[in-house]
């Protein structure tokens, strides 16, 4: 059976719907750090990976590994305390298995958060970035989640990602953050996604600058490119939790315990945010 089959997901989704009686129109995937928008879901039903057939397992430090099914907003939802990365030595397909699950559960709406480094001069440590747009390196390369035979049951062979990220939902989030007191730190840009789990070098830092990113990760881009070509709505944050470096006289180096703190100090915010958005979401 390949992976991210039709059938492999099915299996997934079915056991899923025989141990919660939630059927989830909203999914919510949490990056390092910020599993704390999973205790804002009331009635909460816990699974973990480790029993979910065909689920990978998480391997991150800040990533609680499980699924947590219930009511947000009164909104049925799923969030993942956890995510999956290509540099834990997953295929990209394997990594975006469980957005086609959400999918055959009935979700419409997928809101992805992460820890990002911030490269665009402007920003500064704690500003949460609504992401407009990304660029997709290790797709530019050949690793994109949608390569091989194409499954129509899930969508169509070459889908359009010029709508990747709903604009609606982006207006709406600054609309929300302007009037929750976060327009200080509440920015807009391009996020690019690389494989990791290495930091960047400055060079590279420099030149992702150029093309045009504001931040940069390992996450968000590939699990985008399935839920869009599943036809479902995307909303992303970034919450910028370290400033790459671009300076070779600069003494400072990244490092994912710096990922982690920033992650608790603007945690409360950012599910405040999410919560809003999501209250008044159709």
């Amino acid at each position: 059976m390949s992976l991210n089959s039709y059938e492999e997901c099915k299996i997934t989704s079915d056991w899923l719907k025989a141990h919660t009686d939630v059927r989830p129109v909203l999914a919510i995937v949490c990056g390092s750090g910020l599993g704390g928008l999973a205790k804002t879901i009331k009635d909460p039903v816990i699974l973990k990976y480790q029993d979910i057939p065909n689920f990978p397992q998480s391997t991150v430090h800040g990533h609680a590994g499980q699924l947590v099914f219930g009511t947000l907003q009164g909104k049925q939802c799923v969030c993942m305390q956890g995510r999956f990365h290509l540099y834990e030595g997953y295929p990209v397909q394997k990594i975006t298995l469980p957005i086609r699950v959400f999918k055959l559960m009935g979700v419409q709406t997928v809101i992805l958060t992460n820890a990002a480094g911030g490269l665009n001069p402007g920003y500064r440590v704690g500003d949460v970035m609504v992401i407009r747009d990304h660029i997709n390196m290790p797709g530019m390369a050949g690793n994109n989640p949608l390569a091989g035979l194409n499954d129509e049951r899930f969508g169509v062979r070459f889908p359009c990602m010029s709508d990747a990220y709903d604009r609606k939902l982006r207006e709406m989030a600054h609309e929300v953050g302007e009037e929750l007191g976060f327009s200080d730190f509440l920015k807009e840009g391009v996020y690019v996604v690389l494989g990791g789990p290495s930091f960047e070098t400055i060079a590279e830092c420099r030149m992702l600058h150029s093309m045009g990113a504001d931040a940069v990760g390992m996450s968000t881009g590939h699990e985008v490119i399935v839920a869009r070509h599943c036809g479902m709505r995307c909303f992303a944050l970034s919450l910028i939790s370290n400033q790459s470096v671009m300076d070779y006289t600069s003494k400072e180096k990244a490092n994912h315990e710096e990922v982690l703190e920033t992650g608790k100090e603007r945690a409360a915010q950012m599910e405040q945010l999410v919560s809003t958005i999501v209250a008044r979401m159709e």
